[in-house]
């Protein structure tokens, strides 16, 4: 099937790969048009314009090997091209893949960039791996890590694999276990916070999260590993994926992460800057799960950068 939608008038008939068996034909559609308005792709699959097999099919539809899909004449408006990303970048990123096999790859992320393009960025990592991997036409991300967080980073590079990582991580089947500096110190090893957390829009349109009983339910288990005069190094392990959930519950306990500008304190990270942190102290150190197929678990570790290492060693 081509992966790239045609710009005339024209009526589209397209076979479907068995990679794509599952997919909803709404989400394919948004894929496959891209540039074209949500709201279009909803009202020509109410008004029966998509079909499949040439029968009329409902957004919730899922896709098989071999369905026949008719696409509406549609016009994508052209845009210009973007930049190119340059070689350094992809070197770099290309230097942080961990692991690559017929069904996922896995990056050590580095601090600084998006996972994906968008808010004013031109690309992330998705849009970088695609322009390494162009043979690749079904790379997606598993799951998100905030742009300023390093580490683990699942990327599927087939639709059954991503139905399955998805369907571990609905099951709590993907142990995450992440990294922080965290400034002060609890008396206790190990803290367990479960604190309901809410996303907040603020007036100038910045996304806030905050602890609060009309939240999503949250659990984050922390275990200090490491204790320094004025800070801890501790280990989080995610029970629930909330947008910045160890950072909210990690300020939420008096003991923010440093380095954190968001809901970090001031005072504390001009410190850290000074001892030589630049970025937020996060890191997605760990990823553990089992295939459906396989008898023993899959597992990665993502080592911390150099200037984190340096770091942890002078605060000794």
């Amino acid at each position: 099937m081509s992966n790239k939608p045609q710009t005339n008038s024209a009526v589209q008939m397209l076979v479907i790969d068995p990679g794509y068996e599952g997919q909803r034909i709404d989400n394919f559609l948004l894929n496959y048009l891209k540039g074209v308005p949500k709201s279009f792709v909803y009202r020509i699959l109410r008004r029966g314009e998509v079909r499949v097999n040439k029968g009329r099919i409902k957004a919730g539809y899922r896709l098989q090997a071999g369905d026949q899909v008719r696409v509406p004449p549609v016009r994508v408006a052209e845009r210009p091209e973007g930049k190119a990303i340059d070689e350094r970048r992809l070197k770099r990123l290309e230097s942080a893949i961990l692991y690559e096999d017929k069904r996922l790859l896995v990056l050590n992320k580095p601090s600084g960039i998006a996972v994906h393009g968008g808010s004013g960025l031109s690309f992330g990592i998705i849009e970088m791996l695609r322009q390494l991997r162009p043979e690749e036409r079904q790379l997606e991300l598993v799951h998100r890590l905030d742009r300023e967080t390093s580490g683990c980073l699942l990327v599927a590079k087939r639709r059954s694999a991503l139905r399955t990582l998805h369907e571990l991580m609905r099951t709590n089947g993907i142990d995450k276990r992440y990294v922080a500096l965290l400034s002060g110190n609890w008396s206790r090893d190990r803290v367990e916070v479960d604190a309901p957390l809410l996303k907040n829009t603020l007036q100038g349109g910045e996304r806030m999260v905050l602890v609060d009983p009309r939240g999503k339910e949250a659990l984050t288990r922390f275990r200090v590993r490491h204790r320094y005069r004025d800070s801890m190094l501790v280990e989080a392990r995610l029970m629930t994926g909330r947008t910045h959930q160890i950072r909210v519950h990690a300020a939420h306990l008096g003991t923010p992460i440093l380095g954190d500008e968001k809901y970090g304190d001031a005072e504390a990270n001009r410190r850290a800057r000074e001892r030589g942190l630049k970025r937020l102290f996060l890191h997605a150190e760990s990823l553990r799960f089992r295939w459906p197929d396989e008898e023993q678990d899959t597992c990665f570790n993502a080592p911390l950068e150099p200037a984190l290492d340096e770091l942890l060693r002078s605060l000794k």
